[in-house]
Order: structure tokens, then C-alpha cells, then sequence
């Protein structure tokens, strides 16, 4: 024999869509208020900069000193008793060879910025201040209208 599975209330579709009628119409409201706009590009800015500073700025410089101090068992003489042969090196060069090297030195730094780039923007998505407004009027819109409401809106 079967036991019946347990009867859960069911969800009324327009209850749920009073929710998401009334968030949509919020949003469009508060899209046109200066002040959330102007707080919106701004945010979008320094998202936009943070990302930007540390993709081409901490993790192409961090991974440059970090792999050779790790490649030097972590002992600062070492390392720069393997990086000044390489320098003078590089002086000593013509410039074509220095020109060739600076380039290379700059593509690869181009090439992780990037990288990080691309999984910066998927692991830290742009929140934006219209759905954190929206947030907090539709918890107080459900409080007020929380006997119309299902459970689990």
C-alpha cells in the first residue's frame, strides 16, 4: 500500500503575481528618481573600477613577485640573486630585444587581467541599489499585505 504524500497548501498565481506585479511597478517608479539614478551610475562606476584595479592591478603584480619568491624557497636574497643576472641582461640588450621583451612582459600582464577579469564579473555580479530598494519595499509591502499572501512568497 502507498501512503498519499502530505498535503501542502498550493499557491495561488495571483497572489504570487500581486508580489511581482507590485515589485515591477515599484521599480519602474523609483527609476525615476534622480537620486537613486545618480546613486545607481555611481555605484556602477566604482563596481566597474574595483574590478578593473584589482583584475590588471593586484593579481598580475601579486602573481609576478609571488611566483618568483615561491620559485626562491621564499629567501629574498635568492630571488634577487637570480633576478639581477636577468636585468643586466636586459640593459645590455639592443633595443630591439628590450622592445621584444617589454612587449611580452605586457601581453602576459594583459593576458591574466583579463583572465581574472572574466571570473571577477561572474563571482562578484553588480549588485544594483534599484533591486536593494526593491528589496526592502517589498518586505515591508509583505508585511502589510501578509494575510493575502501565501506561505512561501
Amino acid at each position: 500500500m502507498t501512503t498519499p504524500a502530505p498535503k501542502t497548501k498550493a499557491v495561488d498565481a495571483p497572489e504570487v503575481a500581486a508580489y511581482w506585479v507590485e515589485r515591477r511597478r515599484y521599480l519602474d517608479r523609483i527609476r525615476k528618481v534622480p537620486e537613486i539614478r545618480q546613486r545607481f551610475w555611481r555605484e556602477v562606476a566604482i563596481y566597474l573600477l574595483r574590478r578593473l584595479l584589482w583584475s590588471f592591478g593586484f593579481f598580475p603584480i601579486f602573481l609576478a613577485f609571488w611566483i618568483p619568491f615561491v620559485m626562491a624557497s621564499f629567501n629574498p636574497v635568492v630571488m634577487a640573486s637570480n633576478l639581477i643576472p636577468l636585468l643586466e641582461e636586459f640593459v645590455n640588450s639592443n633595443p630591439e630585444v628590450q622592445a621584444t621583451t617589454i612587449s611580452t612582459l605586457l601581453t602576459s600582464w594583459a593576458s591574466v587581467g583579463f583572465f581574472f577579469l572574466v571570473f571577477d564579473f561572474v563571482l562578484t555580479p553588480f549588485k544594483s541599489p534599484y533591486e536593494y530598494e526593491a528589496d526592502v519595499y517589498m518586505r515591508s509591502w509583505e508585511q502589510l499585505n501578509h494575510d493575502q499572501l501565501p506561505d512561501k512568497v
